[in-house]
């Protein structure tokens, strides 16, 4: 069982630093079920996923879906800066309307369900070869869907509190920080640190 819960802590942690990313965009009640439930799946799905494949499979696939991984999250993270980069200078355009209650819309808007899914299956694409590992160690697969689902939805949701608050602190720059913060996951993914 312990096993299993420090394989959960680790998978999790890349999704704790990506929703510090997100939340840094704007976190609303909407925001949180979506993020909790697409991290939380496919951080569960994939490695349960490895386990079904068999060991040729999951270590066939284990280093092309870390490279894989990686490149989607970098992608997305460049798209999220682009567009929040973007965004900044159509605001300039427009003229000084530089109001107080605009930092706080993101707060307001949702993160797109395609970004998140992308982003999601980006951070749990690298976990089939979990999977094996999960069976080496003889887990219930039951008890690994929950233990590993709980403790995803957990860092997750931790992760965006703590990019929402750092997000009020820094005001309108807060998707610019979202964006280099899943660039920064995704070479973390890529050289192996996460």
């Amino acid at each position: 069982m312990l096993a299993l819960l420090l394989v959960a802590v680790s998978l999790g942690l890349s999704n704790f630093a990506a929703s510090v990313g997100l939340g840094a965009s704007g976190v609303d009640r909407r925001t949180r079920l979506r993020v909790g439930l697409v991290f939380g799946f496919f951080e569960t799905a994939m490695p349960i996923i490895g386990l079904l494949a068999g060991r040729g499979a999951a270590v066939a696939l284990g280093h092309a879906t870390r490279w894989l991984g990686a490149s989607l999250l970098i992608a997305t993270g460049i798209y999220s800066l682009a567009q929040a980069l973007r965004s900044a200078r159509d605001a300039a355009g427009a003229g000084t309307q530089s109001e107080p209650p605009q930092s706080e819309s993101p707060q307001s808007e949702p993160q797109p369900l395609g970004r998140l899914l992308v982003t999601g299956l980006a951070l749990s694409v690298d976990n089939l070869a979990v999977g094996f590992a999960l069976g080496a160690v003889h887990v219930s697969l039951p008890v690994a869907v929950v233990v590993i689902g709980a403790v995803s939805v957990t860092l997750s949701l931790l992760g965006l509190e703590l990019g929402h608050r750092l997000s009020t602190r820094i005001g309108g720059r807060g998707e610019v920080l979202g964006g280099l913060v899943l660039i920064g996951v995704g070479i973390a993914v890529a050289v192996g640190v996460l």
